[in-house]
């Protein structure tokens, strides 16, 4: 029985990576798999529902992770103004 709770917590533990020790990029990278493994329909469900929950953590991350950018790049403006950025400005 404690043979079966190690392999359990191994694989959990290796799929439970904080989004702490990754950066963006490994987030976003990790993210894009996880979808193209789901749209693949070859997943069981329960590894599906799996995928899912770590894909909505990495999801959150990268969002949070791109809003803390997008309000560096507004206090960095130039004209010292709250500008949103606009591709077409460059």
């Amino acid at each position: 029985m404690s043979a079966s709770n190690t392999k359990t917590t191994s694989k959990s533990a290796s799929k439970a990576v904080p989004e702490s020790t990754l950066n963006f990029e490994q987030a976003y990278s990790e993210l894009e798999s996880i979808v193209a493994q789901m749209e693949s329909g070859q997943m069981p469900l329960e590894a599906s529902l799996v995928a899912y929950k770590r894909g909505n953590l990495l999801l959150e991350f990268c969002q949070k992770s791109l809003a803390e950018v997008e309000q560096q790049v507004k206090i960095l403006n130039e004209r010292q103004q709250l500008v949103m950025f606009n591709v077409e400005n460059e």
